[in-house]
């Protein structure tokens, strides 16, 4: 067998040796700091969502309502974090959540986890793809090149920083976050001094939020109908807040994850939560709820109808549309930047967890799992021509994904139920945990809750109205059934049990020899 694979980059390149040169062909590298850690996890998820749709959510519940939903999907995110950030802590490896079900619920509920995972950011960064087109031809001296060429270059880049060494990876990551931070934190300081008259003349104050039925609103002024008008705001909140498991995947390749995975859990949490309800006050303070502006903007060529692009307008920035059209640019690059390294990184451990072929858990000299990359890569380029040449098929391919996030989300809430339990059972003292999370276990109860509220809540119409659209039901929930079918195929197959709480593995080798 030859020593040199692939291609070679000389940053950090397509370097591969077999394992008689090299022992560790298959292990990736340690060398995430936790500044890097953090930023990948709120880059995760502030981005094109917050700046482009984020005045759908008071446009539907009025501020309070908006605000109330945020800080309700916000604890519920501050429980799954801290629950993650325990067992990523314990056991931290680029498997995540789909190792933590596979070894303390159920082989076969870990192989649907991940697979599900890596298919919602393998479509996640599709349409990343197809969206930094979108936001380049803004500009009309780019549109010298047709849609699908910026597309592919920019598919290009984000393989290239892959390719390299994590170290590039995170540092590209860390500015491209650090950017959307800056724009956020501005934004909050632009929008204060705007309602207070000194920036833009007029001194708005307070008046909009209790302007018409502000602020809680719904189709009447029932109290029913303003539960619901809330609630409907949940799914949009909990998409924004989709990202943070992020933290789980790096724990992998952290350089101290004992120290570093508690602080990024505690840091970015309360950082995203007030990020997110701040901008919400800020905009339900300076838009009417009642305002047509506040209905958002659908796509990149709309960015002059982002709340974000109003108020900076309102505040006399000329400028305005573009810059902001520029930080969603770096937004989109930066969630496709984080989706090829979190679905590669998933298909690497499902290898060393045996629930994928030993081939993708060959790395490069410098850590890279480049089998992965270039699988990954590949389905990307096959689903971005799907979507070229059909509409049609890729609105399913899209709807397939769409509940894998919240579906995540409850696999980490139920694998720390069983790890606690396990813990206690196996006669363990909870003080040896270097990091654990409070209000067991009523935390990850209310996460499950709320994760299943939000899931069967996906079709508004259906549950606000009784109205039952099938086509729209499929495409709404088609991701549950795909789900079920890796899990089964699994359990058929393999024949797994859930395991009993005192043969769950709680041993810290990460191989899981």
């Amino acid at each position: 067998m030859v020593d040199v694979m692939l291609f070679y980059f000389s940053q950090g390149g397509f370097i591969m040796t077999n394992n008689s040169n090299n022992n560790n062909a298959t292990e990736v590298k340690r060398n995430l700091r936790s500044r890097h850690i953090s930023m990948i996890a709120i880059g995760g998820c502030i981005g094109s969502g917050l700046f482009m749709t984020s005045g759908q959510a008071i446009h539907s519940a009025g501020p309070g309502g908006a605000i109330v939903a945020y800080l309700c999907i916000g604890l519920m995110v501050y429980f799954l974090m801290t629950s993650l950030g325990e067992m990523a802590t314990y056991l931290p490896t680029s498997g995540s959540f789909s190792t933590y079900a596979s070894r303390y619920v159920d082989p076969s509920l870990g192989f649907a986890l991940g697979w599900n995972y890596w298919f919602n950011w393998v479509i996640t960064v599709a349409a990343d793809v197809e969206l930094s087109a979108l936001a380049v031809s803004y500009w009309e001296p780019m549109r010298v090149l047709p849609h699908w060429a910026w597309s592919l270059l920019f598919l290009v880049i984000i393989i290239a920083l892959n390719s390299l060494s994590v170290k590039v990876y995170g540092e590209s990551e860390y500015w491209f976050a650090l950017i959307k931070v800056v724009v956020v934190i501005v934004f909050l300081i632009v929008g204060c001094l705007t309602i207070f008259g000194i920036l833009g003349g007029e001194y708005i104050g307070f008046k909009n939020l209790t302007v018409g039925d502000a602020p809680f609103i719904g189709e009447d002024t029932s109290l029913s109908s303003q539960i619901l008008a809330t609630l409907g705001v949940f799914l949009i909140a909990g998409y924004s807040f989709q990202g943070t498991e992020l933290i789980g995947i790096t724990a992998g390749e952290s350089e101290e994850p004992e120290k570093s995975i508690p602080k990024a859990v505690k840091q970015v949490f309360w950082r995203i939560l007030i990020f997110y309800v701040l901008a919400i006050l800020v905009i339900g303070l300076l838009i009417p709820y009642t305002s047509p502006d506040l209905l958002g903007a659908e796509s990149a060529e709309e960015i002059a109808k982002s709340p974000f692009t109003i108020v900076f307008k309102n505040a006399g920035f000329a400028l305005a549309a573009s810059v902001m059209n520029a930080v969603i640019l770096t937004s989109i690059l930066s969630a496709g930047n984080s989706g090829l390294y979190a679905s590669t990184r998933m298909l690497y451990a499902m290898s060393k967890e045996k629930l994928a072929y030993p081939i993708f858990g060959r790395v490069t000299k410098y850590g890279t799992p480049v089998i992965s990359l270039i699988a990954t890569s590949a389905v990307v380029f096959l689903i971005f021509l799907v979507q070229l040449t059909s509409a049609n098929a890729y609105t399913y391919i899209v709807a397939a994904s769409g509940l894998t996030g919240f579906i995540a989300w409850l696999g980490i809430a139920l694998s720390h139920y069983r790890f606690r339990r396990a813990y206690v059972a196996q006669g363990k003292d909870l003080n040896d945990l270097k990091y654990r999370a409070k209000w067991f276990p009523v935390g990850p109860i209310i996460a499950l809750v709320l994760c299943i509220i939000v899931i069967i809540g996906q079709d508004t119409e259906l549950i606000t109205k009784g109205v039952v659209n099938w086509s729209g039901v499929l495409t709404t929930y088609m991701g549950v059934p795909i789900f079920l079918f890796f899990y089964l195929y699994h359990k058929i197959r393999y024949k797994t049990k859930v395991i009993p709480l005192d043969k769950v593995d709680l041993s810290q080798d990460i191989d899981g020899k």
